[in-house]
């Protein structure tokens, strides 16, 4: 039996076959992914392409929050807002190993932040209905130092507790991933489509793809192909028409992680309106804390965006404005930038990045292809629903409900102790721990100062499609976000367990090592 998690098992099995499918899926972030679990679970025959790893680009570098968008509430986009609560709750109930209530406070200074923001979140908590996670409360300056010891004291008057979702965004799309493979579906990484194909009368009916770990060149047959590449619809669009114009306009958000000293406790911070009229997020995050966002407009997007100097002295700035111990570039344990995939402006529209919508579009082409663009992790079961419900008929298929807004994600797990790494697999957790079990030298720690062990590593291999050392420390235990330079160190020991799992030899190793290292560098400051 073929484990659908094995990629070179997966690779001989689909492509040996002139593969055919009913919904062809371009992109393997948390839209992409979402769109596959979806059409999946429908009963779909699907197959899902990605050119690099699950979740490389924006979909591993949020900010970690699951929320309806406070500051969307601000602008009165009240309908996105109820939209996003709602999708909130769903992912709290279908996946609650990797999404859980955090407390946010925001510390008020002056007289009438307190029942400014309490009367506004009351609102946030009404418009979440029956799929709410706690009540906004006002709170005296005692209590909110105690939630967060770090924050500044001096003029401090009080504060306000609400309640949203905080989760890991790449361990999220993982199992996304699986729970889409045990659906049915085929999901690949390393699969870049090159062509689109189309029949005499100029419609869509399949690609042709490389597999970029073995150089090999592959055709899938499909009836619908859905375009969720994120910042990179465009370059899709273009293979599909060169004329269309761009849809997309990436912005730039960049976030710092620190140690969790500089909150002090297990709330978050919420920071309502920085110098430049954003929201500041300082979330503490598997023992650390992640601070962000910036809100940067870019002409052109890449799968590994680099942070400005510029925006790391601004949240920089901005923090240290906010908190008693001030954290300095010394204090970088990793910075990381990730590109929101905004709506491109029209000429009349004047607005700047942060105030446009990130409610999603779909676009259909006059050869059938349908880009889906937009949105945010919150919305992508959402997303995902609309995106198959258009499929249907344009591929003329069988006509079947969505089953999503209930489906348990894989992994799914009530039972979780979150202050260990291992909470993030949930019921998988059990399965790491019998493969240390059955050989002792699996429970060796890959760094003294990390829980992460070989274990994990032979996981990701055999478990979770892992093909490089990055996919494993970027995404599958997520230490380059977490400690750039303890990455770089461990990554020598990552690969030799991953050649030996992937039957690769020395050169391998030293290549993975070299393109490793080099790419952890632009995470350290």
């Amino acid at each position: 039996m073929v484990n659908l998690m094995d990629r070179n098992e997966l690779i001989k099995e689909t492509c040996k076959k002139n593969f055919t499918c009913e919904i062809l899926v371009i992109g393997g972030g948390a839209t992409g992914l979402g769109v596959a679990v979806d059409a999946a679970s429908r009963g779909y025959n699907v197959i899902l392409l990605e050119q690099s790893d699950f979740a490389k680009g924006t979909s591993s570098r949020s900010t970690k929050l699951v929320h309806g968008g406070v500051r969307y509430l601000q602008q009165g986009d009240i309908q996105m807002v109820v939209g996003a609560l709602h999708e909130r709750g769903r992912m709290r109930q279908n996946a609650p190993h990797l999404v859980k209530d955090m407390r946010f406070i925001i510390g008020n200074y002056r007289w009438w932040e307190q029942p400014f923001y309490t009367i506004g979140l009351s609102l946030y908590d009404l418009l979440a209905g029956r799929l709410g996670l706690g009540r906004s409360l006002p709170l005296t300056k005692k209590k909110v130092v105690n939630e967060i010891p770090g924050l500044k004291k001096s003029k401090l008057r009080g504060g306000v507790v609400y309640h949203d979702g905080q989760f890991d965004d790449a361990r999220l799309a993982i199992s996304l991933a699986e729970t889409a493979v045990e659906h049915g579906a085929v999901c690949l990484n390393y699969v870049k489509v090159d062509k689109l194909l189309k029949n005499p009368e100029g419609k869509l009916n399949g690609v042709e793809a490389t597999d970029l770990i073995h150089g090999e060149k592959y055709t899938f047959n499909t009836k619908v192909i859905i375009n969720a590449t994120g910042v990179f619809v465009d370059d899709i669009m273009k293979i599909d028409n060169p004329e269309t114009k761009n849809k997309v306009r990436p912005s730039q958000g960049i976030h710092l992680v620190v140690d969790r000293k500089f909150l002090g406790g297990k709330s978050a911070l919420m920071i309502p309106k920085t110098e430049d009229g954003r929201v500041l997020f300082g979330v503490p995050w598997h023992n650390k804390v992640v601070l962000g966002t910036t809100d940067t407009p870019l002409n052109n997007h890449c799968l590994e965006p680099k942070a400005l100097e510029e925006e790391i002295d601004f949240v920089l700035d901005q923090a240290g404005q906010y908190l008693e111990l001030k954290p300095t570039r010394k204090d970088v344990l990793s910075v990381f930038a990730g590109l929101r995939p905004l709506a491109a402006p029209t000429q009349s529209d004047t607005r700047k990045t942060k105030e446009i919508s990130r409610s999603h579009k779909i676009y259909k082409s006059k050869s059938g292809l349908l880009t889906i663009t937009g949105g945010k992790w919150t919305t992508y079961r959402e997303m995902a629903e609309e995106a198959v419900d258009r499929s249907i008929a344009l591929g003329n298929l069988v006509p079947r409900l969505c089953v999503t807004k209930t489906l348990k994600v894989h992994g799914y797990s009530t039972n979780t102790d979150d202050s260990t790494w291992d909470y993030v697999y949930g019921s998988d957790a059990k399965k790491i721990n019998l493969l240390k079990q059955e050989n002792k030298e699996y429970a060796q720690l890959l760094h003294k100062d990390y829980t992460f062990t070989v274990a994990h590593v032979v996981w990701a291999v055999r478990e979770e499609m892992a093909q490089t050392v990055e996919d494993v420390l970027a995404r599958r235990v997520r230490l380059l976000f977490l400690d750039a330079r303890v990455a770089a160190e461990v990554a020598p020991m990552v690969a030799s367990i991953m050649a030996k799992e992937l039957c690769k030899d020395r050169n391998w190793e030293e290549e993975q090592i070299t393109e490793f290292r080099s790419l952890a560098k632009g995470y350290i400051l």
